[in-house]
């Protein structure tokens, strides 16, 4: 089901706040860090809300099902529904770990993952 406003919002605010006390903590347990070290730190956490900022985004465009259903990219033959599945995507920002529908084309045996956005991620055998 595709994510409201709200849901997003409070989806990141607690992904923010979560970081936020683990570097409070590590602030704490780490008594006169160099610049160097509060550096690297601030870059891991850095990366890990990018990494949740891009799959909320990514999680709230599609909805459980989508009303057409979408053609196979490798052959064009109308694409099953298999359900939703987590899934680890690599982009710029680092690994994802992305909830999307997911579907397969019983003619090619290949599998999309998302439908709408094939192009984001490649196609796949489906065991």
């Amino acid at each position: 089901m595709k994510l409201s406003r709200s849901q997003m919002k409070a989806k990141l605010e607690t992904a923010a706040q979560e970081l936020i006390e683990t570097l409070l903590e590590w602030s704490e347990t780490n008594t006169a860090p160099s610049l160097r070290e509060i550096e690297d730190e601030v870059l891991v956490l850095r990366q890990r809300f990018g990494q949740v900022l891009a799959a909320t985004v990514v999680e709230g465009q599609e909805s459980q099902q989508p009303a057409l259903t979408p053609c196979c990219p490798n052959c064009g033959e109308a694409l099953r529904y298999k359900g939703r599945k987590s899934k680890k995507v690599e982009s710029r920002l680092g690994e994802l770990h992305i909830d999307r529908g997911r579907y397969w084309c019983p003619c090619c045996e290949s599998g999309v993952f998302p439908p709408r956005q094939a192009a984001w991620f490649e196609s796949e055998k489906v065991e």
